[in-house]
């Protein structure tokens, strides 16, 4: 096993003191890692920070084993490094949003990249964590290897929860093996033929691991021997693309010239079978990427908040204010609001984990 070097700090125990200062204080706290998506989710009442980057480390590391399992202050970027250097990736392709972000970060915050529906989610790959409670109490959740998965579904609640269940300790995850080779076939089309064949190709068992278009040009990416290669290109067709690793890095990581500027960002998460003309007219915004075989549409411009989030609902997904921009956010959140039965449940969970409500108040939702 090769082993790039991590850096070693346990802050465990100071970690948990701060969070009972804040119990016993009756402080909301933000808790804060490298900082990197901070733009993301509503904004906060928290009245301190608590900075876990420096709870640093590799705690378990076997790569036939699968898995991983780190301190959540560990650079993303380290991590990744080391994984890479055994032949290994996260299966989920996790955007970093800069060169700060870390692992807990990037549970919390629950985004996958381009691989997510060829491959999976964050919440997929959670196999365990170590947390800290709103009453400053270590728990432990799941395990490190797929053979120790007792608790699974608690640990997965951390996917996505924006910090406002607990303070992240530890966590494992699952990770795969890189493809022995890739390839990335880019064609003129347009978004209705683009949407219509990733469809197709979805009902089919091609070695695609991601889709994309933009700006009258639809991008997949196909895995496999350079026999397999060979074979899924006269299936998918279109002209190789040099630099495809560029352009992907530059797509997970919203460098793409499509994310640019100030304009709002919408995430609208729907099914794949949802038209493209859903989200088109006056009320739309002015451009458009799609991802994940028509499952992910990402929206530039002022669209009617309303209206986009009543067409998501309808495409069976939600629309979510990604970045803001120059705008202000809704008056009722980011997100799109919850039905009273899930935000009861979300209640109940908060009320679980953080009865004083103290861990990152509002981010995920105004109400929690």
């Amino acid at each position: 096993m090769i082993m790039p070097e991590i850096q070693d700090q346990n802050l465990e125990q100071p970690l948990i003191e701060q969070v009972l200062a804040a119990v016993a204080q009756q402080t909301p706290v933000s808790i804060q890692g490298g900082g990197s998506k901070n733009f993301y989710g509503n904004p906060q009442r928290a009245e301190a920070v608590l900075d876990c980057s420096g709870h640093q480390g590799l705690v378990a590391y076997e790569p036939t084993e699968l898995a991983i399992t780190v301190r959540a202050g560990t650079p993303l970027a380290a991590v990744e490094a080391l994984l890479q250097a055994n032949g290994q990736q996260f299966p989920f392709e996790p955007p970093n949003f800069g060169p700060n972000a870390t692992v807990g970060g990037m549970v919390a915050a629950g985004l996958s990249g381009p691989r997510r529906p060829y491959a999976a989610s964050v919440r997929d790959a959670v196999l365990g964590v170590r947390l800290v409670n709103g009453q400053g109490k270590a728990l432990d959740f799941g395990g490190r290897v797929m053979k120790n998965v007792a608790g699974y579904d608690l640990s997965r609640l951390m996917a996505g929860s924006l910090g406002v269940l607990g303070l992240l300790l530890e966590v494992s995850l699952k990770v795969a093996p890189i493809p022995v080779g890739q390839m990335t076939l880019v064609r003129e089309q347009s978004i209705d033929d683009a949407l219509l064949l990733m469809r197709r190709w979805a009902r089919r068992s091609l070695p695609i691991t991601a889709t994309a278009w933009v700006n009258g040009r639809s991008y997949v990416r196909i895995c496999g021997s350079e026999e397999g290669l060979a074979e899924t290109h006269r299936v998918v067709e279109g002209l190789p693309l040099p630099d495809a690793d560029t352009f992907w890095h530059d797509l997970r990581e919203h460098q793409h010239p499509f994310f640019t500027g100030d304009a709002p960002l919408w995430r609208l998460s729907v099914r794949p079978a949802t038209p493209a003309a859903t989200f088109a007219g006056k009320q739309s915004a002015d451009e458009r990427l799609v991802e994940w075989g028509g499952a992910l549409h990402w929206l530039r411009g002022e669209p009617d908040v309303q209206w986009l989030r009543t067409q998501a609902m309808a495409a069976g997904g939600h629309a979510t204010l990604f970045r803001a921009g120059a705008a202000s956010p809704p008056a009722d959140g980011v997100f799109t609001p919850l039905e009273p039965l899930p935000m009861r449940l979300h209640r109940n969970l908060k009320q679980s984990f953080d009865p004083a409500g103290l861990f990152n108040p509002g981010r995920l939702y105004p109400e929690l």
